[in-house]
């Protein structure tokens, strides 16, 4: 292993690293694993769902709400919105991310690369990299591979992510292979900075690459080899959230699954509904992020074991049961449908906190029980009851 300031090895990860991996029990009837992250600032079960904190927090939760009643392993930044906002010599000042947001556990942080897909009409794609413009005040920027890693440096998380061009859905092959292979060239200059940049703080940080691919087999192949041969110490698929169909999604992970180590932890970035964890899971991914539980808590749409409510509909306005008997957070026996319903009514703050906690210790509860069942060795029969149950509209 080379340390941080030394050079990569033909463009192989060599990262000094702190973050391990051990498996600790696989599903007989699917590529189901059940998993143990270390880092620096702790370690993750896996599956693990990760809650998106976009701009050092996550929205609508206190930190303490988090620590003690949702209990992530692991949370996520979003690099383009704290290189705008705070901006990373106002993160440094404070000592990185950990410090400035008050979060002891470990953080992933994405490279930037979605939110400037996202931001199609202002942003121009060039080899050297990136020029976009900001959705705040309408400045220009440039996000280089090499930015992209010193950013994430100075952001401070524990696990960072390469630079990526994230293709649409639909997508047409040319565009999707030419954009694979600018990915995989930003990704050699990626590791290159990483391996050359020294650590901003007292603690390691692990670089991860991203395969991509559109829906192309042959080009997910294609990319999830060129990510295997990196040797890093885990793997993400990007580019399966962007409004493909869910059969689409479920093809191509399986296909890269297929090729990415057994012995390395897969992140399926930006994904998904409560049934898509469980599909993802039984085909191998390891680590999920999404915005859907704390997006939709604030429009009123609650995930439970029994499937979807929309709290604002009429016919719980005198209901008056827990929010949800199964109790994944104390929000959900201290409080009634009709109460909730009606701080939506009144379009009081709380009910959206309270709808938050609820749908993020729901998807927390759903991966630990995956886990469970995992190394219970019945993951497969209680996946197809948990799939059929969440599918239902209450």
């Amino acid at each position: 292993m080379c340390k941080a300031g030394e050079s990569p090895r033909n463009g192989i990860f060599a990262q000094s690293t702190d973050m391990t991996f051990e498996l600790s029990g696989t599903d007989t009837h699917s590529q189901a694993r059940a998993g143990t992250i270390t880092t620096d600032h702790g370690t993750i079960q896996t599956p693990i769902f990760m809650p998106v904190g976009t701009a050092a927090t996550v929205k609508g939760v206190h930190q303490r709400e988090l620590k003690n009643d949702v209990k992530p392993d692991i949370i996520l930044g979003n690099t383009y919105h704290l290189y705008l906002r705070p901006g990373t010599e106002i993160l440094q000042q404070a000592g990185g991310l950990h410090r400035f947001m008050n979060w002891d556990q470990p953080i992933l942080t994405d490279s930037g690369g979605y939110q400037v897909y996202s931001l199609a009409a202002n942003r121009k794609i060039k080899e050297e990299g990136v020029k976009f413009k900001s959705h705040i005040d309408g400045s220009y920027h440039f996000f280089t591979p090499e930015e992209a890693v010193s950013i994430q440096r100075k952001i401070g998380a524990d696990i960072i992510m390469a630079f990526d061009e994230c293709t649409p859905y639909p997508c047409d092959y040319n565009y999707a292979k030419n954009s694979m292979h600018r990915t995989h060239r930003w990704l050699d200059r990626c590791i290159q900075q990483h391996q050359q940049e020294a650590f901003a703080y007292e603690y390691t940080q692990t670089l991860l690459p991203i395969v991509q691919g559109s829906v192309y087999k042959d080009l997910r192949l294609q990319s999830a080899e060129y990510i295997a041969e990196k040797q890093a110490p885990a793997n993400a698929i990007g580019g399966l959230s962007v409004g493909e169909p869910a059969e689409e999604m479920y093809a191509m992970t399986e296909v890269v699954c297929g090729v990415l180590p057994q012995d390395k932890p897969r992140y399926l970035m930006g994904v998904g509904t409560p049934v898509n964890l469980l599909e993802n899971i039984a085909l191998g991914v390891d680590m999920f992020d999404c915005v859907m539980p704390t997006r939709n808590a604030r429009n009123g749409m609650l995930f439970t074991a029994e499937g979807t409510l929309n709290i604002k509909n009429k016919k719980w306005e005198n209901d008056f049961s827990p929010i949800d008997p199964a109790n994944y957070c104390f929000v959900d026996t201290a409080y009634s449908k009709a109460y909730l319903r009606h701080l939506f009514t009144v379009n009081e703050m709380l009910g959206k906190q309270i709808a938050t906690l609820h749908n993020l210790s729901f998807y927390l509860w759903l991966v630990r029980e995956a886990r469970k069942h995992i190394l219970a060795g019945d993951f497969s029969s209680w996946k197809t009851n948990m799939v059929a149950q969440l599918d239902r509209r209450l």
